[in-house]
């Protein structure tokens, strides 16, 4: 298998361990999933299914951030406790996910489910000297971690840009470079918040998903993604921290799906362009909406449009006319060597198509995509 690595800049070989561990950044449950978020997991989701095909366990983590800027805001206007505002569109979710027939997570941890751990790994941080108390807050040194930025290659200039974009204040009195960014953060007012040796405060967003997958995977992963648009600040500022405090590498490959777009911008929660799984279901087969997603490749930005979900019809249509019973072999081969040159769904798509066609069955390569027929 062959798989871009965002590290690197190229397509290189990704040698399939016995036992496969990969994290995924999952949602900020405050809204309802967006087909952007869905690409991404259905990403992820074809990926696991061919490892498993060649015999590999895998362990996909996806994380839920339970607390932070943008659910605390949202259960503020809401009128109700962030927790439950959590529970409910995680629910939501989750229905979303089932619905589009995704592997379920071998874990789906919550951020504050992991207060304790959290504390511990900024102890560390500050104990090997990649951490400073600033202002009631404690802050994470860039400049002490030598390659800070050889993740994203972006310059300087840049990475300032995106962190204010994503909030994450470069203009801060209390850090020392405006690239620093925030492990533990102090009390506000009305916000949830833990005692610590610090003072009482809550996490910063990327010590979450740090302490997450060393957590649940242990010190090196075989496989980091999410939505390129996490690239930096998010996951840039994950893997500093994370070899900061272990000495070892954070992440074999780093693999990330390209941004859906939708009226000539990104699909994105702060632009509100967005097209929701849940609304898509109440006319469309679930299985037209996953086909219509699976059409576009990974690494491709492209745009949403209605006309996607007609051809994804159609396509579902000729898929479930064909013949269930007949040798399969041959198709199956030829969709595990689409999906091995770097997950080209699109040509795996094709393939099937071809095979519908000619009226051979296609049921197992279906399967194999996680379309159910």
């Amino acid at each position: 298998m062959r798989l871009y690595d965002t590290a690197r800049g190229a397509v290189v070989d990704f040698d399939a361990l016995p036992v496969v561990r990969m994290y995924v950044c999952g949602i900020t449950p405050y809204d309802a999933t967006h087909l952007g978020h869905a690409a991404t997991y259905i990403t992820y989701d074809v990926l696991q299914r061919r490892l498993r095909d060649m015999g590999c366990e895998t362990r996909c983590v996806r994380n839920i951030t339970d607390v932070d800027d943008d659910i605390l805001a949202a259960a503020e206007r809401r009128g109700v406790h962030y927790l439950d505002l959590a529970f409910e569109q995680t629910a939501r979710f989750d229905d979303d996910m089932a619905a589009l027939n995704t592997l379920l997570p071998a874990s789906e941890p919550r951020a504050t489910s992991a207060i304790p751990d959290i504390r511990g790994f900024i102890h560390e941080a500050l104990e090997r000297g990649f951490a400073y108390c600033s202002g009631g807050g404690v802050y994470f040194d860039t400049q002490a971690f030598d390659g800070f930025g050889s993740l994203s290659r972006f310059g300087r200039d840049r990475m300032v840009d995106l962190a204010r974009e994503w909030r994450d204040d470069p203009d801060d009195p209390a850090k020392r470079d405006p690239l620093d960014f925030v492990l533990w953060q102090p009390a506000r007012s009305g916000e949830p918040s833990w005692e610590s040796r610090w003072g009482p405060g809550r996490p910063g967003w990327h010590v979450e998903c740090s302490t997450l997958a060393l957590r649940e995977l242990g010190e090196t992963i075989d496989l980091h993604g999410g939505g390129v648009d996490l690239l930096y600040p998010h996951h840039e500022c994950e893997r500093a921290q994370s070899e900061a405090v272990t000495g070892k590498p954070f992440a074999r490959l780093w693999l990330h799906q390209a941004l859906v777009h939708y009226q000539g911008s990104k699909m994105s929660k702060s632009l509100g362009n967005l097209v929701f799984v849940h609304e898509l279901r109440r006319s469309h087969d679930p299985m037209a909406i996953r086909l219509a997603l699976m059409s576009q490749h990974y690494r491709t930005p492209w745009p949403w449009h209605h006309g996607l979900l007609d051809e994804a019809q159609r396509r579902l249509a000729l898929w479930r006319r064909a013949p269930r019973r007949g040798n399969h072999s041959d198709l199956l081969n030829q969709v595990r060597q689409h999906l091995d040159d770097d997950l080209d769904v699109p040509g795996a798509l094709a393939a099937v198509d071809a095979a519908a066609q000619s009226g051979r069955p296609v049921n197992s390569a279906a399967s194999l995509l996680g379309v159910v027929l």
